[in-house]
């Protein structure tokens, strides 16, 4: 492929239209290496910020890098304040009663939840990146802590353990959400497809909503699993145990809180209604309670909650074995659940407002402020939906309105814990299950089904093994079709035979348009992935079966015989040793069926590993085009130049100008 090598060409074909594939320039390894982690790690070049910069505006930037407060704390105004105090204010009144409800349903002191909506909201304020997310305790994680702690401490006959387990699980949750940001592993988090996650959530969800049956029913003995046929056998086991008081409690509340929500999606500006009824369930409840001791009558309230902040909780954490092995694992699970619906709940409300989040600065103000949590008396938080949309729809501007969520909780905990001591349980549970019927989005669903089976494959497996199996079950299936059917295309590339567009020189899928004509004596075929080791197998079976398929087809016509196959490589994006192994045995093949293989734009990658391996050596530098267009119409010059039906029997004729 010289500069100074020259060709005979057959007649009719213009030297000057046929362009040359170029060979890159060798590149060192390590600057190759250098290249592929930065993409992998840095794509967004989180660095570029700080070139050309002072000293002094490096540090600075880095400070602001992880303490986003600093960037536009400088820049506030008046009026962003009065919009986060409103919105604050707003979140205040639903944090409250749903963490007092998250925290049951983890089977820890209601406390807790009051607790976890303290200081985990002012840590965020200061490091997210997110200006709407609205920090809390969720549904879905507490539940899977409750799950997965019981099996090794029993919240009932064990409540400290279980206590010092959530802790610790907490700890490591947040540890390992700080260590995927810093080192920029939030890729990993992707494994979890959007069809895993809706799937997945609305399993969890109806799994919550059973599960509040407990209250609602008013039953105090209670199944630990969490599968529905576990929690319908102990219902209906315990009919005469049934308390049409609690029952008749739970069903209004239930209404009230279904009711308000319909009126305020209905109209916009009423969006206040809906935030404001947990609160105004709590407070008509306790009231009602009060008034009529329902308490002696089978309806159970809360009892006394500790006055007071935080107590510290570090020497709590539990790092002996067994229990430190449960608490690793659930930590991880939960963590990685909660860092997903995190960062999908931000970037859902970023892209509303048109700014951008950092995914790593989520992941490293998630860790942080969970670690920090672990050892203040919190359990796991992160931004759940119901509260971020409050907080969006309440007209906030910045973070600052969780730090005006957290001075409100503040508050309760150090002068209003008293007033919830009546508050009935069947009232938080009407709670959760209102928050949980949003998650159990069926439109996602079946837009999934119109859209991609394999994708609603997913979603339904997820589902079915949460509410069948256990929350774990459900997580472990959703992942493992989603990686599944990334294999899949790996190992399972698709090939296409191209044909001509008539009046055009565009060459496309045959299938996708059935107009489009063969070239007589060319078979031509694009590959539509990279050429690995897991699908090089795979790849030179389906090209030879499509020449197999070609020659059978030709010759049941009598028209021209194959003489030429061309492989369009504009797709493959890289090659291995396995890759090229493969081309050099489909190389052989094709020379065995008295056939040339031609090649069409290999990348940069693929024609520097050709090149090294001798195989564009081997095939002729000539058989190497730029277009489909070019190699077709080489192919078919030679043919009617030659009229030959073997082209291989006179290599002189060949190309060398690519």
């Amino acid at each position: 492929m010289g500069n100074g090598d020259y060709v005979s060409y057959p007649s009719g074909m213009n030297i000057e239209s046929v362009h040359r594939v170029a060979i890159p320039p060798p590149q060192p390894f390590l600057e190759s290496l250098k290249y592929s982690m930065k993409e992998t790690l840095f794509p967004d070049d989180p660095l570029r910020k700080f070139k050309n910069q002072p000293g002094l505006k490096k540090f600075v930037l880095g400070l602001q890098h992880f303490l986003p407060i600093l960037e536009w704390g400088p820049k506030y105004t008046l009026g962003y304040l009065k919009s986060d105090l409103i919105a604050g204010i707003t979140i205040a009144s639903l944090a409250i009663p749903q963490g007092i409800s998250y925290a049951k349903l983890a089977n820890l002191p209601p406390i807790l939840g009051l607790y976890s909506s303290f200081i985990p909201p002012l840590i965020y304020a200061m490091m997210g990146s997110s200006r709407d997310l609205a920090v809390g305790t969720v549904a879905v994680g507490s539940l899977l802590m409750a799950s997965m702690l019981s099996r090794e401490a029993s919240p009932t006959e064990n409540p400290t353990l279980f206590l010092h387990l959530a802790f610790t699980a907490t700890f490591f949750a947040g540890l390992l959400q700080l260590s995927l940001g810093l080192f920029r592993l939030g890729f990993i988090v992707d494994f979890l497809s959007h069809a895993a996650i809706v799937g997945f959530m609305g399993g969890a969800a109806t799994v919550v909503c059973l599960q509040q049956l407990k209250s609602i029913l008013g039953l105090e003995k209670f199944t630990h699993k969490a599968d529905i046929v576990s929690v319908m056998n102990s219902v209906f086991s315990q009919t005469h145990e049934w308390r049409w008081e609690s029952a008749v409690l739970g069903c209004c509340f239930i209404f009230f809180l279904l009711v308000t929500r319909y009126f305020s999606k209905r109209q916009p500006r009423f969006f206040w209604v809906s935030a404001m009824a947990p609160l105004t369930s709590v407070i008509l409840g306790s009231i009602l309670v009060y008034l009529t001791h329902a308490e002696k009558h089978g309806v159970e309230v809360i009892g006394n909650l500790k006055k007071g902040l935080n107590p510290p909780s570090a020497t709590d954490l539990v790092f002996v074995s067994p229990y430190m092995g449960t608490a690793i694992k659930t930590g991880f699970i939960t963590g990685i659940i909660a860092l997903a619906e995190g960062i999908a709940v931000g970037r859902s409300f970023a892209m509303f407002k048109n700014y951008h989040i950092d995914g790593n600065k989520e992941m490293i103000a998630i860790g942080t402020m969970n670690i920090f949590g672990s050892l203040t008396s919190c359990y796991l938080t992160t931004g759940p939906f119901s509260r971020s949309a409050v907080n969006y729809n309440a007209g906030c501007k910045t973070a600052a309105s969780n730090i005006v969520m957290s001075i409100a909780v503040m508050l309760t905990l150090l002068f209003l814990t008293p007033l919830f001591h009546y508050t009935p349980l069947v009232v938080l549970s009407a709670i959760i299950v209102s928050a949980m019927l949003g998650l159990i989005d069926y439109q996602a669903a079946i837009h999934l089904w119109k859209i991609d089976k394999f994708d609603f494959l997913v979603c339904f497996s997820a589902y079915f093994g949460v509410v069948f199996g256990s929350v774990e079950i459900g997580l472990v299936l959703a992942v493992a079709i989603s990686v599944l059917r990334v294999l899949l295309f790996v190992a399972r590339p698709r090939t296409f035979v191209l044909g001509n567009i008539p009046n055009s020189s565009v060459y496309r899928n045959v299938e996708h348009y059935p107009n489009a004509d063969h070239v007589p004596g060319v078979l031509i075929l694009e590959i539509d992935a990279p050429i690995y080791f897991a699908n090089a197998s795979y790849l030179r079976e389906r090209i030879t079966r499509w020449i197999d398929e070609e020659e059978e087809k030709i010759k049941g016509a009598g028209s021209t015989s194959l003489q030429y196959v061309i492989v369009d490589m504009t797709a493959v994006a890289n090659i291995d040793t396995s890759g090229i192994s493969m081309l050099e045995e489909f190389k052989k093949t094709v020379d065995r069926k008295g056939l040339q293989l031609v090649l069409v734009n290999p990348g940069s990658e693929v024609t520097k590993k050709l090149n090294k391996s001798k195989f564009l050596d081997e095939i002729g530098h000539k058989w190497v085009y730029v277009t489909v267009e070019e190699a077709v119409g080489v192919c078919s010059s030679f043919m009617l130049h030659t009229q030959k039906a073997n082209p291989m029997k006179d290599e002189t004729e060949g190309l060398d100008s690519v």
